[in-house]
């Protein structure tokens, strides 16, 4: 309606202007006389100037005529569509300009005239495979989600923008938070183009986030077909999703198939935690405790985790201290110098009630590289050794303020993971979980920690065995690992 007055307007405003511009030329003085040859013609200016116009008119029709006449020989000679090409040569120009001129709006950021631009190139080309596109791009860039899906729908009746519309219904799906809708609709676009490298993604996601393990070890094997993912990555991811798809099984009562799984995990990755630990679980059910140790070592001599010290300390439950202390000797000279290994040592120590060499294998880390754990530690080495509760109790209060050390910390949003997990439990994103140290006091307690002794109480003062000590000491680790977890 708004369109249509304007138009009037416009139109008003032209004739008027043309009238007034006639009037003051027929009030111009004099006459033009023209000579040509012996003929001669007198007029006023203001015929003068409709002769021109006319003139004007008469050249351009001639050129028209030229070039029908050209088509009309063309299609007499055996070009049958010569004549209806003169004719929509024209529209086609018009159309294409108008496409162009929306593709440049759409650049700019402005949805509503490319939406405009694309309607008129619509009108004159009639290639809805062209136009549709532009529609719906343009309609997001405005606002205009409905406008939007119903552009898409329109690509999906064509062969070749059926892509472009199922990957475009997908993307407002996700939007929508709709991921059972988006994953068949990325299944059916992976289809339609296997090797569309952002298409395999979102189904990789997909699949992760809804624990589609096997499908998504198939996309995986896709994206290295393509040559989209390297061959090193491939190897590493898909050894996360077997380890997953082996836990998975594991649920279901298919404990062969699982082990078989996790074996299969290790040997594509055998620097994966996880998988270390869980593939000599499955040695040491099989009997075959030398297998496990050489997994957990070939492990330890890249990542030293606690998670493989207690699978190496499950490959002989029932040992005695001194006994696992030997045998621990050379899981420990892999890296010796790494605070895990030293830290596990002084456990080890501790465990054997042998205080002055744990004290000696935690050395200068609680000086040089404190966390809760260590300072922990010595407070179990102090407390094993006979110290003061005073004394005790400084280590402790020490421990809770300390950083916590090495921790599963997503590379994407850094979100802190009690546990190991294939899937970011915050940003949902794949195989970014990785063992290091948190940034500088994300897990530190706020001022105030001087009267953390007074608030923790008296210690039992009564006097209690060096074994004793030592598991009051990992009851308090324990429960400080506890209070951390609930502060994150």
């Amino acid at each position: 309606m708004l369109w249509s007055l304007v138009k009037i307007l416009a139109f008003v405003v032209l004739v008027t202007a043309l009238t007034y511009g006639g009037v003051l030329l027929m009030e111009v003085p004099g006459e033009v006389v023209i000579d040509v040859a012996g003929f001669g013609m007198t007029m006023s200016v203001l015929e003068l100037v409709v002769v021109l116009g006319l003139l004007v008119a008469l050249v351009w029709l001639g050129f028209k005529l030229a070039g029908f006449l050209v088509a009309s020989f063309k299609f007499l000679n055996g070009d049958e569509t010569a004549i209806s090409r003169y004719f929509s040569r024209n529209r086609e120009r018009k159309g294409f300009e108008a496409l162009s001129e929306g593709m440049m709006a759409l650049a700019s950021g402005e949805g509503r005239l490319a939406m405009t631009k694309a309607s008129r190139a619509e009108k004159y080309l009639g290639k809805p495979h062209l136009t549709n596109l532009l529609t719906a791009q343009a309609a997001e860039m405005a606002g205009d989600r409905k406008v939007a899906e119903r552009t898409y729908r329109k690509l999906l009746e064509d062969e070749r923008t059926r892509f472009v519309g199922v990957r475009g219904i997908m993307k407002q799906k996700l939007s929508d938070g709709d991921t059972d809708t988006a994953m068949k609709l990325a299944e059916k676009a992976f289809a339609l183009k296997p090797r569309h490298e952002e298409t395999q993604d979102t189904l990789l996601r997909l699949q992760a986030e809804t624990a589609d393990w096997q499908g998504a070890r198939t996309t995986l094997g896709a994206k290295l077909k393509t040559g989209t993912l390297p061959r090193d990555v491939h190897t590493r991811r898909d050894a996360v999703l077997a380890l997953s798809q082996a836990s998975e099984m594991l649920d279901a009562g298919e404990k062969a198939k699982a082990q078989d799984t996790v074996l299969e995990a290790n040997r594509l990755a055998p620097e994966l935690i996880p998988a270390a630990a869980m593939a000599a679980e499955v040695h040491v059910e099989k009997g075959n405790t030398r297998a496990a140790a050489r997994v957990v070592k070939k492990t330890w001599g890249s990542y030293p985790h606690p998670d493989l010290a207690r699978a190496f300390a499950a490959i002989v439950p029932d040992e005695s201290p001194q006994a696992r202390l030997k045998r621990f000797k050379p899981l420990l000279k892999i890296r010796p110098e790494d605070p895990e290994s030293r830290m596990l040592l002084a456990e080890l120590h501790i465990a054997a009630e042998d205080f002055p060499e744990a004290r000696r294998a935690l050395g200068d880390l609680i000086e040089k590289d404190p966390t809760a754990r260590s300072l922990t530690l010595m407070a179990a080495i102090e407390r094993g050794e006979g110290k003061p509760d005073t004394v005790v109790r400084g280590w402790l209060t020490k421990a809770l303020t300390a950083p916590r050390g090495p921790q599963w910390i997503c590379d994407k949003c850094h979100t802190i993971h009690a546990d190991w997990a294939p899937v970011c439990t915050n940003c949902k994103a794949f195989d970014t979980l990785a063992w290091r140290r948190p940034p500088v006091g994300e897990v530190a307690m706020p001022g105030g920690t001087e009267m953390l002794p007074l608030i923790v109480g008296q210690l039992d003062t009564t006097p209690s065995t060096p074994a004793e000590s030592a598991e009051e000491a990992e009851l308090i680790e324990d429960r400080q690992d506890a209070g951390a977890e609930a502060e994150k």
